[in-house]
């Protein structure tokens, strides 16, 4: 039991990987063996973060759990892991959400073996970021991610998926590029990468010279390689064009994943490294970043509302919902050490928490509907409700969570931002309420363009006829449909252990 406390972390960090390994060895025909292989591989990190929760002390200032290796002497680099409040509710999404896309993956029945592989390996990528406290490995494992859902879009995708794949590096990429010049400056100056040790080093220096520039010029130019490295990945608009097609394309578990966890990246990337390293760039760039936020509000919603594609309506609303994100990190950064940076703050990492259980939910259901409909086209559908009420039902449901419905999660995390940012931003908060009125436009439509109107009989009867959602897919629907109820009505429990960090940081 001593061994499972002092090792927690990295056990829930690289489990999945040893499972991936070891389906190296099953044979690949034996599809069924290896759907519940990866399925019953992925649920043990999840019942380990369980016991990560269990034993977490809100209370307790700093990280807990860590745990240090050596890793890349020369460099001064170790494999240094810990978790806080703000990345315990992030490592808890991703564990839940794996087995969960997993267990929609069921119908996939081309090369199984290498697709749930991939999903393990992307696990991994994922946990690394958000338990890493070095910045070489949170380097490390933020790249790791993207290649396992490269391929996952690219050999599982729709039609135009070398397309998506292809945009999809390029961009996250891309942006990456300042991000680890950046992070070379910081080791290379300090001669260590620990996280814990540069917060305080980086903000010690505030005056001199740097590579022939003045200190603050300097970290400008790193603040906006850290911002536009996360902000691509967010995505904040005008970096969000790679969004919409890498998930049109992405296989369904795929899309469950890319907007549940790996969006989230981006946004723990700006509360992680970008306000603590720069707190004084994020106070004099809060509007510029609350621009972007306001503006990513209001045209996703807008570029959603636009959309004829199902799989496409929700994508840009994933740009929508994550603005929010954005908004209440820079108003945290604008008013740090205020109630309203705290309230703001909450709600972001408590939005980032439920936009990955609504957008995974959203998805999903998607997917359900395509899997029989073999189209995306809203105006294909129509009047369905009677057909499959049960898919319906479910529907409505999590389209009024990613609403923001009072009594479901949406409601309370986006009610902490709009009201941590108002005073400290009003007018981008107020512009931002016109993206609000329209994610109602665009969540009605979906609705009424599947469920409701006159019933479009060619899915009514003959070869057709569309089928009820099934068990297996019903479980993967209700642990999500669960935790947004009770976050809606009770989110104490996970306000606690989020808040007590962000008061504690900013």
């Amino acid at each position: 039991m001593d061994y499972l406390n002092t090792h927690l972390l990295s056990l829930i960090l690289f489990l999945p990987t040893v499972a991936a390994l070891i389906m190296l060895f099953l044979p690949s025909g034996e599809t069924k063996l290896l759907r519940w292989f990866a399925f019953s591989a992925s649920l043990i990190p999840f019942v380990l973060t369980l016991v990560l929760w269990a034993g977490f002390d809100p209370n307790a200032a700093g990280f807990q759990f860590e745990e240090v290796y050596p890793w890349y002497e020369a460099l001064h680099s170790s494999l240094h892991l810990g978790v806080d409040g703000i990345s315990l509710s992030m490592v808890l999404l991703t564990t839940l959400l794996t087995p969960l896309a997993i267990l929609a993956s069921f119908s996939v029945t081309d090369r199984v073996k290498p697709y749930m592989m991939l999903f393990l390996f992307l696990e991994t990528g994922m946990l690394g970021v958000f338990m890493a406290l070095d910045l070489l490995i949170f380097f490390v494992f933020w790249e790791i991610g993207l290649v396992p859902m490269y391929f996952l879009i690219n050999q599982w995708g729709s039609a135009n998926r070398n397309y998506a794949s292809l945009k999809f590096m390029i961009y996250t990429m891309g942006g990456s590029l300042g991000l680890l010049l950046a992070v070379q400056m910081l080791g290379v100056l300090f001669g260590t990468y620990d996280l814990l040790e540069l917060y305080q080093r980086w903000n010690a220096l505030d005056s001199g010279t740097l590579l022939g520039m003045s200190v603050s010029t300097v970290k400008a130019i790193a603040f906006w390689a850290f911002a536009i490295a996360f902000a691509v990945k967010v995505p904040v608009w005008p970096f969000h064009t790679w969004l919409p097609d890498a998930h049109t394309e992405a296989p369904t578990a795929g899309s469950m994943i890319l907007a549940g966890v790996l969006l989230k990246l981006g946004a723990y990337g700006f509360i992680r490294l970008v306000l603590p390293f720069y707190p004084n760039e994020a106070k004099y760039f809060a509007g510029a970043l609350a621009f972007l936020a306001a503006a990513a509000i209001v045209f996703g919603a807008f570029g959603s509302f636009g959309q004829t594609d199902f799989k496409r309506l929700v994508a840009y609303s994933s740009v929508n919902h994550m603005g929010f994100v954005v908004l209440g990190i820079a108003a945290a950064g604008l008013a740090a050490g205020t109630a309203d940076a705290h309230i703001a703050m909450n709600g972001a990492v408590l939005q980032m928490f439920n936009h990955g259980l609504s957008a995974a939910g959203m998805f999903f259901l998607v997917g359900v509907i395509y899997e029989r409909a073999h189209t995306r086209n809203l105006d294909d559908f129509g009047g369905l409700f009677p057909l499959v009420p049960v898919y319906g039902g479910i529907l409505i449901f999590m389209s009024m969570a990613s609403l923001g419905l009072p009594g479901l999660n949406g409601f309370v995390s986006e009610f902490m931002i709009v009201r941590g940012a108002y005073p400290v931003l009003t007018v981008y908060t107020a512009i931002s309420m016109l993206g609000l009125l329209f994610t109602g436009a665009y969540i009605l439509k979906g609705i009424m363009k599947v469920l409701h109107g006159p019933m479009n009989e060619h899915w009514a009867h003959g070869e057709h006829k569309l089928t009820e959602i099934n068990a297996r897919e019903i479980l993967v629907a209700l642990p999500l449909m669960a935790l947004i109820l009770v976050i809606g009505v009770w989110p104490a429990w996970i306000l606690e252990v989020i808040n007590k960090a962000v008061v504690a940081l900013f």
